[in-house]
């Protein structure tokens, strides 16, 4: 039997972070001892849950001990100082280095600096415990076997399932008693749909509220940073302190409305598109009873649909897919083999995304903005299911045929919708599956809207314990071996000098790199609907054969200079004959014949070498 991670009494893992920092301030609990307390959860635990890539143990400590000595002499930096705060490993933070859990990403990129969140965090007295554990680049899912030396992120509840991502880590680390809180990025749900999986809240800010300056990107007009604790109070405490203006981008925040009730307060709820017959038994009922409780105090349910429900999944899709390669071409084309299979196929299928494409999924875009825009004339704000299934594992994240089951995961993962809209959502644990894993409810917002979201995610936990629940931690007497952690150094279980040379995505490399064939396996971004032989639309309306579409992918590929093997173009040949009618249905969108797009304004574009203002 495995050994079960024990809480010291003074110290309950369920501890949310406005309550960590009132016992700061009413003495009965110490940064110092907070902070320990959060490096024994990670010594007894990571070697098995995978939260962390980096650890800065002393550093912690000696910033810990400053906050200690601060606040005893009445200097007071509010409600994130002496808090034990981790950080994702796609966000640079000057301790150590960013990865973005990949062997092509430039060490160097922003070395020894932190971006601007991480730096409020700092000044905010905040005790950053290390850099936490996500998927490549913030797509794609984990690969059990993959020979890269990065750990592994385990869900808390349940060790053989996945803890979601791509912020896996931090969501993972709240719930183990490993910090109080931590920050991750949200481009297709990856602040959310962790959170759902561990049971803790997610906060993805209104775009533009947070500047991501210093944070890898993904997609640029997609990208937010925002923070997962226990709590939507905690959350809260920490959207005061990462928001603002940066260099021209950002937006502060003031209070959240916070124990304010709920009467009057008109909720649209979303069934459609949500509550599956192949989800969890449990979801319909742990709806409608969340759904109760908000009626209970005071709000007012108002049945309602979300527009343009498919557009909107396949514009993140074609957005991702296309802002992704343009920032990774050059160097998938000349280290393809450096790249995990699931990064690189979902970077690639940007070359099947033509510009005509992007621009129209930008003109729908703006479409569904003013929609969704008129919907909060009548309510107030929305709220779904983020998930219609628990975390799963891992086994089941592969299909029969031992691909990558992009489709069957995130079909079930209800946060892609919100991406290409500007509106702030909040997601929070409301119950569980029949076998005891975490459901979560997402809460919606008008753009700007976070105070209305707060207090409505604060008020349903004031009358709830979802966000309190721990499991039981099974504790490791060695590290795990894709999870050994340094003090203060980066995970390197395969020692440096043998990986090819990092590499800055999206600038010129002279490297040459043999054009091989890649016999891995290949990776579905979707799970294609047809057989041998059917026809699909083509880009220029018409049909076109399979035949015509091998022939296209592959030039495609070979346009973009991407060296896929054949099993990988077997991939994208799938998923391009899945993906390619819901492509052309965004020129099927009468109303957005008369829209224009346009670049968010608080979108800058990094280059891999940009040096902090």
């Amino acid at each position: 039997m495995s050994e079960v991670l024990t809480i010291p009494p003074t110290l309950p893992l369920a501890l949310t972070l406005t309550e960590a920092a009132q016992a700061l301030r009413d003495g009965s609990v110490t940064s110092v001892g907070l902070t320990e307390a959060a490096v024994a959860a990670a010594e007894r635990a990571d070697g098995v849950l995978g939260v962390y890539l980096t650890r800065f143990v002393e550093q912690a400590r000696a910033a810990a001990r400053r906050a200690d000595e601060e606040l005893a002499r009445g200097i007071d930096r509010g409600p994130l100082h002496g808090i034990p705060f981790a950080v994702k490993d796609t966000i640079a933070v000057a301790d150590g280095p960013t990865t973005a859990q990949s062997l092509v990403h430039d060490r160097g990129w922003w070395a020894g600096r932190d971006a601007p969140v991480v730096a409020r965090l700092r000044a905010a007295g905040a005790v950053i415990t290390g850099k936490t554990t996500a998927m490549e680049f913030g797509c794609g899912l984990p690969e059990e076997d993959k020979p890269f030396p990065f750990p592994l992120p385990r869900n808390p509840w349940r060790t053989e399932s996945w803890a979601g991502g791509s912020s896996s880590g931090s969501a993972s680390g709240v719930v183990a008693g490993m910090f109080l809180a931590g920050l991750g990025s949200d481009t297709g749900g990856s602040i959310r749909m962790p959170a759902a999986f561990c049971g803790v809240s997610g906060l993805m800010p209104t775009y533009g509220r947070v500047p991501v300056a210093g944070c890898v990107p993904l997609a640029y007009s997609l990208d937010r940073v925002g923070p997962l604790a226990r709590s939507a109070r905690d959350c809260a405490a920490v959207l005061g302190v990462i928001a603002g203006e940066h260099d021209g981008v950002g937006a502060s925040f003031g209070d959240a409305g916070c124990g304010e009730g709920l009467d009057g307060l008109r909720i649209g709820v979303v069934r459609e598109h949500h509550l599956p017959a192949d989800g969890d038994p449990s979801l319909p009922g742990a709806f409608d009873e969340t759904v109760s409780v908000l009626a209970g105090l005071g709000a007012v349910p108002v049945e309602i649909r979300l527009p343009y429900w498919q557009e909107m999944i396949t514009t993140t899709f074609v957005t991702a897919a296309g802002e992704g390669l343009a920032h990774h071409r050059t160097a998938l084309s000349r280290h393809w083999d450096d790249y995990g299979v699931a990064a690189r196929g979902l970077l690639a299928t940007g070359a099947l995304i033509s510009g005509a494409d992007y621009v129209q999924a930008q003109r729908v875009r703006t479409v569904a903005q003013r929609a969704v825009d008129a919907l909060f004339a009548d309510v107030d704000v929305i709220v779904c299911p983020t998930v219609s299934v628990g975390a799963p594992p891992f086994a089941a994240l592969a299909d029969e045929a031992g691909h990558q089951d992009h489709a069957g995961v995130f079909g079930k993962i209800y946060t892609p919708y919100w991406n290409p809209l500007a509106n702030p959502v909040l997601a929070v644990p409301m119950g569980r599956t029949a076998t005891g894993l975490p459901l979560s409810m997402q809460i919606a917002g008008p753009v700007a809207g976070e105070a209305a979201i707060l207090r409505v995610g604060d008020a349903f936990q004031q009358h709830t314990d979802w966000h309190r629940r721990i499991p039981d931690l099974p504790a490791a007497a060695a590290p795990h071996a894709r999870a050994a952690m340094g003090r203060g150094e980066h995970h390197t279980h395969v020692p440096l000098q043998t990986r090819r040379p990092a590499h800055k995505c999206g600038a010129a490399d002279t490297e040459d790199t043999e054009n091989t064939e890649n016999t891995e396996e290949n990776t579905r971004l979707t799970r294609p609907d047809g057989r041998g032989g059917q026809r699909t639309s083509g880009p220029n309306g018409g049909t076109a054969t399979q035949p015509d579409v091998a022939v296209r992918v592959r030039s495609l590929l070979a346009a973009a200079g991407l060296p896929a093997g054949e099993r990988e173009i077997t991939g994208f040949e799938a998923a391009y004959i899945a993906q390619r009618p819901a492509v052309d249905g965004l020129f099927d969108v009468p109303a957005a014949g008369d829209a224009r797009p346009v670049l968010r304004p608080d979108v800058t574009v990094r280059p891999d070498d940009e040096e902090p203002a």
